[in-house]
């Protein structure tokens, strides 16, 4: 790993006034817990969200409102933010617990919320002009080929849901396991005439997630 953060500045073409602003955003909470990039990680999300929104009503202005929604979904998620944070690779900057054992591998969900915090970091030090240019040279490309919408498993299991029933799949949190940097989360879903299918993942949205891809495989088998 590498702490030189103004090699990091260099690869963004970003000078921060407050360096300490992005040393916070690339701290793991199993680093520091006081000054973790947690509420950063909030902030850039929204930021993300309102510079992605407003590119796409700009470029799409023929689109409904259904169609720019699944397009930014497909754009605005944690695995697209984790392959952008890998093409700066962002990881190589991130503080985390294990960091003085040099154990160089992180895990992906860390690597996306950095991803997230380091846009409100550049959002408070530089502002919403700059913040935008930054998003939109790393994602441009991927708003220019983002014709073929994604739609995550928990929309498309809520779509079914309320087409064949006009009810909600339900959740449950079944078990929540592991430190405090490295949770695990099981959950539950079920529909009207299903049994209850188990997902985990290290955040209960992962675990949603991945519990309603779960039932739609099973739902697609019968």
């Amino acid at each position: 790993m590498s702490f030189d953060l103004n090699k990091l500045e260099k690869l963004i073409s970003i000078k921060f006034k407050n360096q300490n602003l992005l040393k916070q955003s690339l701290t793991h909470k199993s680093y520091n817990s006081f000054e973790s990039n947690e509420k950063l990680e909030f902030l850039g999300d929204r930021v993300l969200g309102l510079v992605i929104s407003k590119k796409l009503y700009e470029k799409y202005p023929n689109d409904k409102e259904g169609s720019l929604d699944k397009k930014l979904a497909s754009l605005v998620n944690k695995k697209k933010c984790l392959e952008i944070a890998k093409s700066i690779n962002l990881e190589k900057f991130i503080f985390v617990g294990n960091s003085k054992k040099k154990i160089t591998r992180i895990e992906d969900k860390i690597i996306s919320d950095a991803c997230e915090s380091l846009i409100g970091a550049v959002y408070l030090d530089k502002g919403i002009d700059v913040t935008q240019k930054f998003i939109l040279n790393l994602w441009n490309n991927h708003i220019d080929s983002c014709e073929e919408t994604y739609v995550d498993p928990k929309t498309k299991l809520q779509e079914y849901s309320l087409k064949k029933f006009k009810l909600l799949p339900i959740y449950k949190l079944l078990n929540n396991s592991g430190p405090k940097h490295k949770p695990i989360f099981k959950i539950g879903v079920r529909l009207k005439n299903t049994k209850l299918i188990k997902g985990t993942g290290s955040s209960k949205k992962e675990a949603e997630q991945n519990a309603a891809s779960i039932l739609l495989k099973n739902l697609h088998k019968k």
